[in-house]
């Protein structure tokens, strides 16, 4: 079953999916077409009568009617998937966009990395697998804020991976703090579902002296709580503030569901749900 931090990578790839093109381009060397566009697409293969088998991202590069190369992003925190599919998934974007595939592996630990960095023998004659895996000593500890200013999702990475070190932390607030992104507290929330109970201490620390607002569960419990009559009215603004910095644009009867709702448990979970839904009808379920 995915964790928040599988989806919260997921959720970053698929915001911007020049991501995965900047990644493989730049840190991990692959050559691929220089072209602008870049899209998602579905994720399912299907191999009737067979089953269908789903990625967790599928992006295309070039116009959509002949794409120029194709990209699998695949988040894994253990070793529980068969190598073998992630060939599957090569050969099936092959077939089905006729173009060359890259599957792109993204791992948060050493072991998980170096297990995924293998070959992958598929068992036709002269297919052979390599796929491209972005682990922790391919995410740069990033303690400069100009730099972390200029690449806020690899900076929210680096949190995850190297959160621990004071710098990388103090470089992600004030970039969070100086950038004129209106992305910046979904940054935060990723930044924080993927990171171990210790780094979100930190993360909590130190970003309780600036004057950014930030959107964890402390910030939740600590921040703009006066009164205890006034949580339920704070909560709601919270919820209403984050889908907003995501660019959804909120129906008249959306927006009443939220600021008439009483039950701070509940406000809490769609705040919490808010960082990472695709649709508003996600809020909900």
């Amino acid at each position: 079953m995915p964790s928040p931090p599988h989806d919260a990578l997921v959720s970053m790839f698929r915001d911007r999916p020049q991501l995965a093109v900047e990644i493989l381009r730049d840190l991990i060397g692959k050559q691929l077409p220089e072209t602008p566009l870049v899209r998602v697409e579905p994720n399912t293969f299907n191999t009737r009568p067979s089953d269908d088998f789903d990625a967790d991202l599928v992006l295309s590069m070039g116009p959509p009617q002949s794409p120029a190369h194709a990209i699998v992003v695949e988040i894994q925190q253990d070793t529980s998937k068969d190598p073998r599919k992630l060939a599957r998934y090569a050969a099936s974007l092959w077939l089905m966009m006729h173009c060359d595939a890259t599957v792109l592996v993204v791992c948060p630990n050493r072991a998980t990395a170096a297990h995924y960095m293998r070959p992958v023998d598929s068992g036709l004659t002269g297919y052979r697998l390599h796929p491209c895996v972005l682990g922790p000593d391919s995410i740069p500890a990033i303690t400069d804020a100009k730099e972390a200013t200029a690449h806020l999702d690899l900076a929210t990475m680096s949190v995850m991976v190297h959160g621990r070190n004071r710098k990388v932390i103090e470089a992600f607030a004030t970039a969070l703090t100086d950038t004129a992104d209106d992305h910046a507290p979904q940054y935060y929330e990723y930044a924080y579902s993927m990171s171990a109970p210790e780094i979100r201490q930190l993360l909590e620390e130190i970003m309780t002296s600036t004057t950014w607002p930030v959107y964890s569960p402390f910030a939740r419990e600590h921040f703009g709580r006066g009164k205890e009559e006034g949580k339920e009215e704070e909560a709601a603004k919270l919820v209403i503030l984050v889908l907003t910095a995501r660019g959804f644009t909120l129906p008249d009867q959306t927006h009443t569901q939220i600021t008439t709702c009483k039950d701070l448990n509940q406000l809490e979970t769609w705040a919490t749900r808010a960082a990472t839904i695709q649709t508003l009808d996600d809020l909900f379920a």
